[in-house]
């Protein structure tokens, strides 16, 4: 009786443990199947929202855009006389302006060329109230594709915002077409560079460059001078 008792209860025991396994697996098999729900619910409404963001960022009144727009590469110091003021791309220098905030004026050839790899240049008249100034400065974060500088040239607006063959005016910083507008083409792909950097290259203002050109070249124009010194002497 003893062994029949130890059968029973061995088998007993292992429908116990087998009624337990499946119990578990369907238990894990419901919880796997919410999650994968909960998940594909989840994707749904981010590409939902996604969508609606895109196109009320695209509602954007005022954007002007141009073509055949150039981007040859240019030797530094070769000036480019674009076609629109600021411009909104065009040939440029081999080197780029670091993406960032600048408080006087950067060289155009190397703002188009970040414009090329798909920042947003904001320009502001520099008689721009410093509220305003201090506004637009904001804008910018860390490693953000944007530039935000003061423009002595031409604008039609107090506040001017290019990407590459696209521009906006402004009148004031809490335009929200200027905001949606930056929002939209900030680190833009349909540029002729998309990913390339907006840093590791010139973060000097205009001055400072045409300052560094010019010592350049009296460096250059002194070098030869003393070459040709000395060939006539010998």
């Amino acid at each position: 009786m003893a062994k029949k008792k130890t059968a029973e209860e061995r088998r007993r025991r292992a429908a116990e443990l087998k009624a337990q396994r499946i119990k578990e697996e369907r238990r894990k098999r419901t919880w796997k199947i919410a999650g994968i729900s909960t998940a594909a619910a989840l994707v749904v409404g981010l590409l939902v929202f996604a969508v609606v963001m895109e196109l009320r960022s695209r509602n954007i009144a005022g954007i002007e855009e141009f073509e055949g727009v150039t981007n040859n590469h240019l030797e530094m110091g070769e000036r480019v006389d674009y076609e629109q003021s600021p411009p909104v791309g065009g040939d440029h220098w081999a080197s780029w302006q670091n993406c960032g905030v600048y408080p006087e004026p950067v060289t155009p050839e190397l703002a188009v060329h970040s414009l090329e790899h798909g920042a947003v240049w904001i320009n502001y008249d520099p008689e721009l109230p410093e509220e305003e100034v201090q506004a637009l400065n904001d804008m910018y974060n860390d490693g953000d594709y944007l530039l935000v500088t003061p423009y002595e040239g031409e604008m039609e607006a107090p506040i001017v915002a290019s990407s590459w063959a696209r521009q906006i005016t402004a009148e004031s910083a809490d335009d929200q077409d200027l905001h949606r507008y930056v929002q939209l083409y900030e680190r833009g792909q349909d540029v002729p560079e998309p990913g390339a950097a907006c840093s590791g290259q010139i973060s000097e203002t205009a001055a400072q460059v045409e300052e560094q050109l010019g010592q350049a070249g009296g460096q250059q124009g002194g070098g030869e001078e003393n070459g040709g010194s000395g060939e006539e002497t010998e």
